[in-house]
């Protein structure tokens, strides 16, 4: 089994999508105005539209509503990433932080309230950990 990706479902997929690829530099792939996707070389964001939820399950998601997952992505320099996002980023959680798994981590809000979290591995364990 192989892990690909994370589907955001939002009210408004322009928005949301302006959002990453201002934050991380990336184009999207647009598959229809309801669907879109940031793709990195290790995995995707997948932006929905609520008009796709039904396809599922009617019900099954909504926009705006997250409180338990955080979009995780790894930077070559979070310190750097930080000074570039400043006018990019409202809603910062914190500053660059070095966390005790040695990451140093910048968490930020999406426009959707989805939590953010760029990082940099900045230890020796770290670094081998995701050594690419």
């Amino acid at each position: 089994m192989d892990f690909v990706s994370v589907r955001v479902i939002t009210g408004d997929v322009a928005r949301l999508v302006d959002f990453y690829e201002r934050v991380t530099e990336v184009s999207a792939v647009w598959g229809t105005e309801d669907f879109a996707e940031i793709r990195t070389g290790s995995g995707t964001l997948a932006i929905g539209s609520t008009r796709t939820v039904p396809l599922f399950a009617p019900g099954s998601a909504e926009p705006a509503a997250n409180r338990s997952a955080i979009l995780e992505f790894l930077v070559d320099d979070v310190d750097s990433v930080y000074a570039n996002l400043k006018e990019t980023v409202s809603d910062f959680v914190n500053e660059p932080t070095t966390m005790p798994w040695g990451n140093r981590a910048l968490l930020f809000r999406d426009p959707d309230g989805n939590l953010v979290n760029f990082f940099t591995p900045v230890t020796p364990a770290a670094i081998e950990k995701f050594r690419r």
